[in-house]
């Protein structure tokens, strides 16, 4: 209980998974250092700059972090890597004078982050499968239903719900093709020196070792390495990797915005999962409040910000470096991450257990959709010979009552009134009236597409698996 007596982030315990955090956890980050120390301390004695003894001494040593005496050391000299750097050594002492050798802070540094950023993506593609996978399993089940198309907020033609779902699902299936490139071109710095110029590894190595020097390390790393830096990698691959997963945050935003909409009573298409035992509100008993998907537009929010910070840090970034990036990286970067995991994981929560409500759906079709029908007889008449814009008034007209009535409580009369209407009946025929007032008939291509979206989700989940 300690712990809670000092301000925790709640990135600490509330937002993310367990599996997210551990990957941005001080033991995990100073594990990638040692990682990296034992990888240079290889690749030196390869090439005879170390013995052997030196480097086992490091590598037997490479997981027993000691954070606190880490700690008690940077407390001393104030600087986190230096402190490291002597903790290892104390532990390794055999290893302990060539730990570092010919590297500077940011060889660590970045090359570490690009280690923990490559196992953060692993991580949200995992979730954004399975998320995929649950839309697919949705868009199925509901490509054929009908329901009520919105724009401005206004009801507007029909579609279907599998249609709805399966334009969160494209937008989604962009954002995995993003994750995977930004994945795929992630680059290190590689170990370069002060300034980027590699002078420290040239000394030592002499200018006809350096090309297989790199090339080894990369191997080891699993990484290539950017060819130029400065004394870090471009500060503009920051700005991609935050730009992609806030560009999954605008995917995930969209579609728990639609879902607060859409679970308003006054519609109540459809509505997150709610417990049995979960509290609403604490003042009024009745409430089931979007807890889950304001939360996801809260975070959301958020994370779109960081792009903007990343690239202060790009553009800001005077001559070889300066270290104003630093200090904000070190919450930017682990929070963007644990934000689009948080999302994710909320949004697998949703999706699954999303509650189609039928009846209501079915309700206001038959109150909304017949407005839908006015464009179809519009465009029947137009085909007889009708004046198209002495038509549209007529329709427009006959529209407006029938909104005037529903908004007094009435039915929505607007077929009875259109095909009582003998201006109207002159061009088309009260059997094709009824017929185009059948809103369910006016879906377009909806179940068609909606399947194919999930066909194609099907496809690229199993080559993934």
């Amino acid at each position: 209980m300690e712990a809670f007596e000092h301000y925790l982030s709640p990135f600490s315990w509330r937002y993310g998974s367990e599996a997210m955090r551990k990957l941005w956890s001080e033991a995990h980050k100073l594990r990638s250092w040692r990682r990296l120390w034992v990888a240079l301390a290889q690749v030196e004695h390869e090439t005879g700059l170390v013995t052997v003894e030196q480097w086992e001494a490091l590598r037997q040593h490479q997981d027993d972090i000691d954070i606190q005496r880490t700690h008690e050391i940077e407390a001393e000299i104030h600087h986190d890597v230096m402190a490291e750097i002597k903790c290892f050594g104390e532990q390794a002492p055999a290893g302990a004078g060539i730990i570092h050798l010919g590297a500077t802070s940011s060889d660590v540094k970045d090359n570490a982050l690009v280690m923990v950023q490559l196992e953060a993506l692993a991580l949200l593609k995992g979730k954004l499968l399975e998320l995929l996978n649950a839309l697919a399993e949705q868009i199925e089940q509901w490509a054929d239903l009908p329901v009520v198309g919105f724009t401005h907020l206004q009801p507007a033609e029909p579609t279907t719900l599998g249609y709805r779902l399966a334009v969160y699902a494209q937008d989604l299936m962009m954002d995995w093709d993003q994750l995977c490139a930004v994945q795929a071109g992630l680059k290190g710095k590689g170990f370069k020196g002060a300034v980027g110029t590699g002078a420290s590894f040239l000394e030592v190595l002499g200018e006809e070792h350096v090309e297989a020097f790199d090339r080894r390390l990369a191997e080891l790393l699993g990484f290539s390495f950017f060819p130029i830096t400065t004394q870090t990698y471009t500060r503009k691959q920051d700005y991609t990797v935050l730009s992609a997963l806030a560009g999954l945050g605008a995917s995930l935003h969209k579609m728990a915005f639609d879902v607060r909409v859409l679970q308003s009573p006054v519609i109540f298409d459809l509505s997150e999962p709610f417990g049995k035992k979960q509290v609403g509100s604490s003042a009024m008993p009745f409430k089931k409040n979007p807890i889950n998907a304001e939360k996801m537009n809260s975070l959301a929010r958020m994370l779109a910000q960081y792009p903007r910070v990343a690239w202060d840090n790009a553009a800001l970034s005077l001559l070889e470096r300066t270290l104003d990036d630093s200090a904000n990286m070190r919450t930017a970067m682990p929070e963007a991450f644990l934000i689009s995991d948080e999302l994710l994981g909320t949004a697998i929560k949703i999706v699954s257990g999303l509650v189609v409500h039928e009846e209501q759906i079915g309700r206001n079709f038959a109150r909304f959709a017949p407005f839908a029908s006015v464009e179809k007889v519009l465009m029947a008449i137009a085909r007889k010979g009708g004046d198209r814009q002495v038509f549209h008034e007529v329709l427009r007209e006959h529209s407006l009552r029938a909104w005037d009535v529903m908004l007094a409580g009435g039915e929505n009369l607007l077929q009875e009134w259109i095909s009582a209407d003998a201006k109207v009946r002159e061009f088309v025929s009260n059997d094709d009236l009824a017929e185009m007032f059948d809103p369910s008939t006016y879906l377009g291509w909806a179940p068609q597409r909606a399947r194919q979206m999930a066909a194609e989700i099907r496809g690229m989940v199993c080559k993934q698996n």
